[in-house]
């Protein structure tokens, strides 16, 4: 809002109709955007017409000036002789220019730099502005040398001259994600690496921007998929950031510069006591010495009484410069000093003893960790990587760090510390199991690698049964019961389950049985299992341990992500609610990041899309691998006709790649069930659906009845059929559009035998679908209308209105089939108004590609009288109906053949609408298509006339001949 104001301000002084000249006096630190918003300013409209003179001041004295008509020559005040053998000083240059330029917009930049004499023929400027005029003047507050006063002294200003302030701020977190997405793209900047880029760059702008190079260009080099706070940590100091603090730090007196080491070791703001007892001061030697380093802005006040650096980073670079022993001597003054607080802050003194060279001590230190902050974990981490360590001390470290390693705070080199712990066989068998019990629940959680956390889970669940620690036990066999794995059957995780239970019972222990009861619920309630409801009831919410409020935070949330696949959605509503916050009263956020993506899951199904997209990448960001949030978003994007985007939006793996086959032949098992093992299994069937879709849409049938084989398959082999609803219709889809009705058939009948006694309202719906699917390829239509129609109520009162319109399409493209074969004309003419309703109700959500299609239908195969009279409406230089629908898809990214296979148009046709609609928007190209359709997409009831069957003006009678093309 401040920036539109100064913007109006300075339009208005340069409109030269008497208005009131105007001063903006902008500042901010190195690095904060000055000399962006001064080009932002020169490429005003206003100020692009008009006289302008720009300065650029330097530290000599002297300056750079622009021309003064904003051409590329530049003069250098001082240096540059008004005639031979008479040299000009800065005041006299810029003089001369102002005298002989008048211009009415005068930018100096950098006026910290500029001396006595330019200041004042500058002040006495301001006192007697012309007019029309306006005046910008950049600076750095804290080089000053007076501070508050970036002229010199106070100016005598006349009343009719605005003086606005503007203030730059550091960029808050959301513009830091913005700026880092921009660059690295948003899916691989998770929350924790946005967090702490914001921290490290203290939200200078040219220092984020100098950091996100250097992170893409390590990227680049590497490979890395998804960036984290560590990548951060070591991808160095920027060139810039580094030599701006040595040199601040240089131009202090030698006998001060021990207060801005001090803070660079301790490398956090600290008061004025603390920094001259780790820098060896006494007396008010710290003190002035700390006032020195201020006015030199060497260091500044971060909050009242604590003294840091502008840019937390910047500690660094200094750190890299001091010798070994002036580091280690600042290290030990630090330790000693935090040694005497209450309570003791042990991760500091660790970091301290470390860095002063004191392994002992160090270790000794680490082993009061509690992991509960990222600082912790590292040094733990760093701890453990020492060699020598007795295998007594190496496996309390080792304990410390892997205790609650899911749902804590984690580095990616958690599990590499883990495993290589695990690994020694001089660790005890009791220790090792435990690792490795959190190990494997590690990386199933946060790694994403199944297969490998369930070897883990398998051998710790071993190893603790015999070294007779059943507690422990049961939950490593617990968490091989969870369903949700991929890679296992259900009997296989019934068996696990039945084996925790056992084990939980045999140890008397209260979190153990906590675990396998909310297990229980988890394996009941996703298979459909009305028993399931009774035992979330019973589940002890208001335990007194922690750790049992852990247990039941994670039993209530898989059960809320089980009760939205099931089509429960109210009832799952009030699971995620308690679920999300015993998660956050209970310390564990993983657990609160899985209720958030379940609830976005359920969202799309309830057809909550509005700011859905928004959700979802907020989520992705926060957490790389949230895999519910990505499918979300890669249906939301098949349903916008956006199909690259669902392609990248799919977890990756899953399901194997459409060309795969065409190459290799048909992927073998294991190949199969390596593909699905990217995210957990319903995510996967969900996505295994998306794909298949995806494929029939863009006509590649012979690909797509591979993947619903092989998706089929691998439900199959887990076992858990409720699971299929989303996937199983575009399977039976895939199947009758290649011909294969037999298969298509024996997949019906596999999935309604899998549901027998299952309360499960969204397969059920599902399965119905199916069946539809299945009489309408048959040809038996007033059957698949039946069924369509049936499915579509049942979708209705979950409620789940994307289906249920899919439905009402259904319904209504096999009643005009009917009618076409002359069985149903009166049904047929209401399912012309059902499908205008249907395309209305897909419209409003955002479907903007299903609409489309449901539209096309329509034109295709309503009656006669329906259609549009004929001759051509003149719609001048507004675009047509269909113009805009083609423009639409196109800004999706669709090619002209796959809208044309939407809208039953030949590509010829489609190429015609794009480029008359592309030359009435006044666009060269079709990228240029998104920003403008957007800009210009019609209310949902500006489509009426086409809603209520009047035909598309500028499409001519070319359309009629595409029909069935």
């Amino acid at each position: 809002m401040r920036e539109q104001v100064w913007e109006r301000r300075l339009t208005s002084a340069l409109s030269g109709d008497g208005q009131e000249p105007a001063l903006v006096l902008v500042e901010g630190g190195a690095g904060m955007g000055k000399s962006r918003l001064v080009l932002r300013l020169l490429e005003l409209p206003r100020a692009r017409g008009v006289a302008r003179l720009v300065v650029t001041f330097q530290a000599s004295g002297a300056f750079v000036a622009a021309d003064p008509l904003g051409g590329p020559e530049s003069r250098t005040g001082g240096a540059k002789a008004a005639s031979p053998g008479v040299r000009l000083t800065a005041c006299q240059t810029l003089e001369t220019l102002l005298a002989s330029a008048r211009p009415a917009l005068l930018v100096a930049e950098d006026l910290h730099h500029a001396d006595d004499d330019c200041l004042a023929l500058l002040r006495a400027l301001l006192r007697e502005p012309p007019a029309p005029f306006a005046a910008v003047l950049t600076y750095r507050p804290e080089q000053l040398r007076r501070p508050g006063l970036p002229l010199g002294r106070a100016v005598d200003y006349p009343a009719r001259l605005s003086v606005v302030r503007r203030r730059l701020e550091p960029l808050d977190e959301e513009r830091v994600r913005w700026v880092a997405g921009e660059s690295l793209g948003a899916r691989r900047c998770p929350q924790e690496f946005v967090g702490r880029l914001r921290q490290r760059s203290g939200g200078v702008p040219q220092v984020v921007v100098d950091l996100v190079r250097m992170l893409r260009d390590a990227a680049e080099r590497t490979g890395r998929e998804c960036f984290s706070a560590r990548d951060v940590d070591e991808a160095g100091v920027p060139v810039r950031l580094a030599e701006l603090v040595l040199d601040r730090t240089a131009a202090l007196p030698e006998a001060y510069r021990p207060i801005v080491w001090a803070a660079a070791v301790l490398d956090e703001p600290a008061g004025a006591e603390d920094l001259a007892a780790v820098a060896g001061f006494g007396g008010d030697t710290g003190r002035t010495a700390l006032i020195a380093a201020l006015e030199g802005s060497a260091l500044r006040e971060t909050s009242e009484g604590r003294y840091g650096f502008a840019v937390p980073l910047a500690a660094s670079a200094l750190y890299a410069e001091l010798p070994g022993p002036v580091r280690e001597r600042l290290h030990h003054r630090a330790a000693a000093l935090l040694a005497a607080r209450e309570p003791v802050p042990w991760a500091r003194i660790a970091r301290h003893w470390r860095g002063g060279g004191r392994t002992e001590d160090w270790l000794r230190a680490a082993e009061h960790l509690v992991n509960e902050d990222e600082a912790a974990v590292a040094l733990l981490e760093k701890a453990l990587d020492v060699g020598g360590l007795p295998p007594d001390k190496r496996g309390r470290l080792a304990l410390t760090l892997a205790r609650g390693a899911v749902l804590g705070h984690r580095s990616d080199g958690t599990a590499r510390v883990l495993r290589g712990i695990v690994e020694d066989p001089a660790l005890p068998a009791a220790d090792r199991g435990e690792i490795r019990l959190e190990l494997g629940l590690l990386l199933h959680h946060r790694k994403r690698r199944f297969e490998e956390g369930r070897t883990e889970l398998r051998r710790a669940a071993h190893e603790l049964a015999e070294a007779q620690r059943p507690a422990l036990a049961a939950r490593a066999m617990a968490a091989l019961a969870n369903p949700f794995f991929p890679g296992a059957s259900l009997a296989e995780n019934v068996t696990w389950l039945e084996r925790a239970e056992a084990a939980a019972d045999a140890s008397g222990d209260r979190v153990a049985r906590t675990a396998t009861r909310a297990c229980r619920a988890t394996v009941l309630m996703n298979t459909g299992d009305l028993e399931a409801w009774r035992l979330v009831a019973r589940l002890p919410r208001d335990s007194a341990d922690r750790a049992s409020r852990q247990q039941v935070a994670r039993g209530l949330c898989n059960t809320a992500n089980g009760a939205v696949y099931l089509g429960h959605y109210r009832r799952a509503a009030g699971l995620l609610s308690e679920g999300i916050e015993l998660a956050a009263r209970s310390g564990a956020p993983f657990l609160e990041r899985v209720g958030r993506g379940t609830a976005l899951f359920r969202d799309w199904l309830t057809g909550r899309w509005d700011g859905l997209a928004d959700r979802c990448t907020g989520l992705v960001a926060e957490d790389g691998s949230a895999s519910d949030a990505r499918v979300v978003l890669a249906l939301l994007a098949l349903a916008k006709g956006d199909w690259e985007a669902v392609r990248d939006w799919l977890p990756r793996g899953v399901p194997p790649s459409p060309h795969a086959p065409r190459e290799t032949g048909r992927a073998d098992d294991a190949e199969a069930e390596r593909a699905y093992e990217s995210c957990e299994a319903p995510v996967a069937a969900t996505a295994a659906g998306a794909h298949i879709r995806l494929l029939l849409a863009r006509q590649d049938v012979e690909s797509a009845a591979e993947a619903a084989a092989s998706a089929w398959a691998w439900l199959g082999r887990k076992g858990v059929w409720v699971w299929g609803a989303e996937l199983a219709p575009w399977v039976v889809e895939a199947h009758t559009r290649a011909g294969q009705r037999e298969s298509a058939r024996r997949v019906v009948a596999e999935f309604a035998a899998g549901l027998t006694g299952r309360d499960a309202p969204s397969a059920t719906a599902a399965l119905l679908w199916c069946r539809a699917v299945l009489a309408e390829a048959n040809g038996e239509w007033e059957e698949a209308r039946s069924r369509f129609q049936q499915s579509g109520a049942t979708y209705a009162g979950l409620p789940h209105p994307y289906a249920r319109a899919l439905m009402a399409e259904g319904a209504g493209r096999c009643a005009l089939l009917l009618g076409e074969r002359g069985e149903g004309n009166a049904v047929a003419d209401g399912a012309v108004a059902e499908l205008i309703r249907c395309a209305g109700e897909l419209t409003d959500l955002g479907a903007v590609w299903d609409a489309a299609r449901v539209r096309a239908t329509l034109r295709a195969y309503r009656p006669a009288a329906q259609r549009r009279p004929p001759g051509r409406p003149a719609y001048a230089q507004r675009m047509s109906p269909r113009e805009g629908e083609v423009a639409e898809l196109a800004a999706t990214g669709l090619t002209n053949r796959e809208i044309a296979a939407t809208l039953y148009l030949s590509p010829r046709t489609v190429e015609q609408h794009v480029a008359r609609a592309m030359r009435k928007l006044g666009i060269a190209s079709r990228q240029g298509l998104a920003k403008e359709v957007a800009r210009i997409r019609p209310a949902s009831g500006e489509r009426d006339g086409e809603r209520n069957g009047a035909g598309d003006g500028a499409d001519g009678g070319a359309d009629g001949g595409d029909v069935g093309a």
